[in-house]
């Protein structure tokens, strides 16, 4: 998907090149710089939670326990993207002919089970960054592509629920990441133009979702690294949340 949009006017100025690794523990990206924005509004998963790998378990074992056929690609395809639209992912992959319904009942078990287990923890620096938020009252939301039932479950699960103002949620627009609607419903529920907000995603199509809703975004790398056409665009890249909450102390 190419993306033509030009980012807003934000001091971005770290960036992997296409061909770069992602850091090892011993390098860090270069810095970069933010304005301060009047709301921020996060991605959840990958970004808040550290969910995206239990997730990728999840599937793996489900198509093991329905004897289906699964690649961890396919599963790191799905990253960012709602269960509709993960479904058709895996129908592309492995065929109109593939269980779909029962892995999808087979991830759910397990999804739902370590949720509840709380097999799901933070992201390193999200306390520090909502106290950050909070005391300058800069009102946040979540724009995920997860249903709201389980979103809210899981936020209030990790104690975070009562920290947002809105939330967008993937069961509530027409069209999911990468298209803009989630972030622009997100703005719309926060009365903040996007323009203003700060977006946070982990994913390849959040990124190209809020850069399509003309909403400066960092990207922070977690099991993805930046696309081409997103390091064409000078996006800014993040190790974790606390280079973002670093570069808006200096803002």
């Amino acid at each position: 998907m190419a993306l033509h949009r030009r980012m807003p006017c934000l001091h971005f100025c770290r960036l992997p090149t296409p061909d770069s690794r992602l850091p090892t523990p011993d390098s860090r990206l270069p810095m970069f710089t933010l304005s301060l924005p009047r709301a921020v509004i996060f991605d959840m998963d990958g970004t808040l939670l550290d969910s995206e790998r239990v997730a990728l378990d999840c599937f793996a074992q489900a198509a093991q326990a329905i004897g289906a056929p699964w690649r961890e690609e396919v599963g790191l395809s799905l990253v960012g993207l709602n269960a509709r639209d993960s479904d058709r992912r895996i129908l592309a992959a492995f065929g109109e002919d593939f269980p779909i319904a029962a892995l999808r009942h087979a991830f759910d078990e397990r999804y739902e089970d370590a949720i509840v287990r709380g097999a799901i923890p933070l992201k390193p620096y999200v306390r520090e960054l909502f106290d950050y938020l909070d005391a300058r009252r800069i009102p946040c939301a979540v724009a995920t592509s997860t249903r709201r039932t389980r979103a809210e479950t899981k936020l209030a699960r990790a104690g975070l629920l009562p920290r947002f103002r809105a939330l967008a949620c993937g069961d509530e627009v027409r069209h999911g990441k990468p298209a803009p609607d989630i972030f622009e419903l997100a703005a719309r529920h926060l009365g903040v133009e996007p323009r203003h907000c700060l977006a946070l995603e982990d994913s390849n199509a959040g990124v190209r979702s809020a850069v399509s809703a003309s909403m400066p975004v960092v990207m922070l790398l977690d099991l993805l690294r930046p696309d081409a056409d997103i390091c064409r665009l000078g996006v800014a890249c993040a190790d974790s949340l606390k280079d973002v909450l670093l570069a808006l102390q200096r803002a």
